[in-house]
């Protein structure tokens, strides 16, 4: 039987625009790798697997769409010549398929259940071609790939040079403050052959070059190993501190007796490194006797790919689906997808994904297809998976996720926990996110008066300030003190704690008394989380910018408990201050002390960075930093906090849409809440959402309501208090993320998750590093500098 459909109306090839899912399936992992490939469907591009799973049959059934191209292919072995050829222009060229893979298509109906439809009938040749040419979902996210352009500056293009002279050729030259004779960079102004920076790979270098620079103020020197006959080079301009190009380097190089013509490449170029360096930057995979760590395969054990500076979303997502609370969430084995028009596009449906290729198994093993080369490993390890179109979904809309840029982790982990708890969930499903909510309890007591108040704070997380002690090195002579590297006292995990709930003195004026003496403030926990995310504050400000420090905190692999941080909460012989009067309402407010000192660090006034912090829920600096750009031109951004008026339910804040409340409300939020919450923060659903959970105590407003009514109408949305209270507070690390690098925004993420290995008796730390999964060692150094810690609640 012919198929009817081949001049449907609807079928028409991709737009640019369009996304087509020709990769991988939208619902699974499954992918045209398979022995029974991937039907793309060729009336909305869907991707659907047609093995075991069947989501191509289930996507028919949910869109009554019949026609699917079915697409196989199997990798070629292609072996590659290194180093690649000199480019001025920094980019990941991208291959096409046809030069890794062979392809084979046919076009199916599902409705008429005929197989192999004639390719060259009705409007398929178009649609087909179109399906085969467009850039697949992943490359259209990655077509932003890191690009620079390198220019000449003015150092090049005015630069002057001393007396010619004819220096050594390139096999007798070396540094001329040390014996080193590759990495070599001429001074292009006086012939100097000075070594560059100890480089990526194991270069060596002594940056003698640089030292010449500082010695003389000669701006531009050429790595001699890097110069090729057609004239291109690694030019470096010390004074602009960057990557140059130089338009006369062939005259300038003749000029100390070097024909252009008969140089020959012998090292990589910088822009190499830095690429290779991007892709490559690993933690040591290797044993302290060297041999490779060793691979695990299974259920759990599945790595992810890196997409392009991906790895902090890679390590918080391995961290999170390695908890129970995520596993009963997303990880359905024997369940089915819920239906999902368009399942790309679903954040549930691509939680589910991710679950099921993390935690399945299906897709940890080897890769079958790695050919020996300089940076293969004996054993392979797996392929791993790629969560573009999660990654695609989380960072939409976002200015920094929606990036290929390197992203800080513990941002990423509570943005992507402020989406998951913004997502529906039916029951019996529950939100996965509540498992790591408590609820803080702060104490404030006039110092005067001695009357107090408490104020309780709903929490997903704790940001910890590390003690910064530097060891002195007195003894040290002066000349190579300035080549020592900041060393710094180890702290425990118990005195960063101690300092967290420590109490601080606040300058606030009494409402009671009128004393301006101030109040001291005091945080402790009013109920614990079952899991806890610790972020570790390792970091100062220099020059506006957060500068890491390698301060060792120690943190155990043994049971502890946080039962010395329990809030006694309000005893039987205090007497609180009073709640009425704008006075009052102006001491409610008591800014984040670390996050004020941070904006004022960067020289914000502090009654803008009170403002900010106020709007933003109080919460980091980075959020309110962001608020205050923003809000740079408001008329009244220095006008003093008034907190009497916030409020009022007339002005400009008063208009809120009931859309915005109705979202607000489908997580749980009253309408008095959310209408308070949207008038403080103009109408925003994110911030308002981080203001209910910073203000839990506040009824909210109630409009034109009859107040008397307030509890009856607040009853039906009473939500049930955050965490518990049961005592002991016993807590064993579970999981942590590291970072390798200066900054947050570059370097290397991996995660370590404690795990029980196939075949062991005992748990034992797991390594995952992008795509690779290992067994780890001498994990307890990596605890010490961990970025992010995840805590599991013991059980009794």
């Amino acid at each position: 039987m012919a198929c009817k459909h081949l001049n449907a109306h609807e079928l028409h090839p991709p737009t640019p625009t369009q996304s087509v899912y020709r990769e991988d399936c939208t619902r699974c992992f499954d992918s045209i790798d398979d022995p029974t490939g991937l039907d793309v469907c060729l009336y909305c591009f869907n991707g659907g697997c047609t093995g075991d799973r069947q989501h191509a049959t289930l996507h028919y059934h949910e869109s009554r769409h019949p026609l699917v191209l079915n697409i196989r292919r199997t990798k070629k072995h292609v072996k590659r010549e290194e180093p690649p050829q000199k480019i001025s222009k920094l980019a990941i060229a991208a291959e096409t398929e046809e030069d890794r893979y062979d392809t084979v298509t046919q076009v199916n109906c599902y409705e008429c259940d005929v197989q192999n439809v004639d390719g060259a009938s009705g409007k398929l040749p178009a649609v087909v071609a179109g399906v085969l040419k467009a850039n697949t979902f992943a490359r259209q996210a990655e077509v932003q790939a890191w690009e620079q352009e390198f220019t000449p500056c003015e150092h090049t293009l005015c630069l002057e040079q001393e007396t010619a002279r004819k220096i050594q050729s390139q096999d007798l030259g070396h540094c001329s403050m040390c014996d080193l004779k590759e990495n070599l960079w001429l001074c292009l102004q006086c012939g100097n052959l000075g070594c560059g920076r100890a480089q990526f790979g194991g270069v060596g270098g002594n940056s003698h070059g640089l030292k010449h620079t500082e010695e003389t103020s000669h701006a531009v020197a050429v790595k001699l190993g890097s110069i090729t006959p057609e004239g291109t080079a690694d030019v470096y301009c010390y004074h602009c501190n960057e990557e140059r190009v130089d338009t006369e380097l062939a005259a300038h190089l003749a000029h100390w007796g070097i024909n252009i013509n008969e140089r020959e490449k012998t090292e990589k170029s910088l822009t190499e490194l830095q690429i290779e360096q991007n892709l490559r930057w690993e933690f040591s995979m290797t044993t302290e006797d060297g041999k490779e760590l060793k691979p695990v395969f299974g259920g759990g054990f599945t790595g992810l790919k890196n997409l392009g500076n991906s790895c902090y979303l890679a390590s918080i997502l391995q961290c999170l689906f390695s908890l129970p609370s995520f596993d009963d969430r997303y990880y359905h084995f024997h369940g089915s997808s819920p239906p999902s028009p368009h399942p790309a596009e679903d954040l549930d449906t691509q939680l589910r994904k991710l679950a099921d290729g993390l935690i399945s198994g299906r897709y940890s093993r080897p890769d079958t297809d790695v050919i020996a080369s300089e940076y293969s490993p004996e054993i392979p390890h797996q392929k791993g998976l790629a969560p573009a179109m999660l990654k695609h979904l989380v960072g939409r809309g976002h200015e920094e996720f929606s990036t290929m840029r390197q992203q800080d982790a513990f941002e990423f982990l509570l943005h992507l926990l402020k989406l998951i708890t913004r997502s529906p969930h039916l029951a019996p499903l529950h939100d996965p996110v509540q498992s790591f909510r408590f609820v803080m309890e702060q104490r404030l007591q006039c110092m005067s008066c001695k009357k107090v108040r408490y104020r309780t704070d709903e929490q997903d997380n704790i940001s910890i300030p590390v003690p910064v002690r530097r060891i002195s090195h007195e003894s040290t002579k002066a000349t190579s003190k300035e080549n020592l590297k900041d060393e710094f006292e180890p702290v425990t995990l118990k005195e960063c704690l101690d300092i967290f709930t420590g109490s601080e003195i606040v300058e606030l004026t009494c409402p009671s008394c009128g004393s301006k003496d101030g109040f001291t403030k005091r945080a402790l926990f009013k109920t614990f989380p079952t899991t806890l995310a610790v972020n570790i504050r390792r970091f100062e400000l220099v020059n506006w910018v957060p500068t890491k420090l390698d301060i060792a905190v120690v943190v155990g692999d043994e049971p502890f408990d946080l039962d010395s941080y329990v809030s006694r909460g309000q005893q039987n012989s205090e007497e609180m201050l009073p709640e009425d009067g704008t006075s009052s309402t102006q001491a409610l407010f008591t800014p984040n002390e670390t996050a004020m000192a941070q904006l004022e660090g960067m020289g914000f006034p502090r009654t803008r960075c009170e403002k900010a912090l106020h709007a933003t829920g109080n919460s980091d600096a980075d959020t309110a930093m962001n608020w205050l750009f923003a809000h740079m031109d408001d008329p009244d951004i220095d006008a003093p906090l008034d907190l009497g008026a916030s409020g009022s339910t007339s002005g400009p804040s008063a208009g809120v849409s009931q859309e915005s409340i109705d979202t607000l409300g489908a997580m749980g939020i009253s309408p008095p809440q959310a209408r308070k919450a949207l008038k403080e923060t103009g109408g925003d659903v994110n911030r308002a959402l981080d203001w209910v959970f910073s203000h839990p105590d506040d009824q909210g407003d109630f409009g034109d309501v009859d107040t008397s009514n307030a509890d009856a109408v607040q009853a039906d949305f009473t939500k049930q208090e955050a965490g518990d209270t049961e005592l002991p507070a016993t807590f064993r690390l579970s999981s942590i993320v590291c970072h390798k690098g200066a900054s947050i925004h570059a370097g290397h993420y991996v995660a370590f998750v404690r795990k029980h290995i196939p075949d062991e008796d005992v748990e034992s730390w797991v390594l995952f590093n992008d795509e690779k999964v290992v067994k780890a060692v001498d994990v307890d150094e990596m605890k010490k500098f961990a970025y992010v810690y995840f805590f599991e609640r013991a059980k009794a």
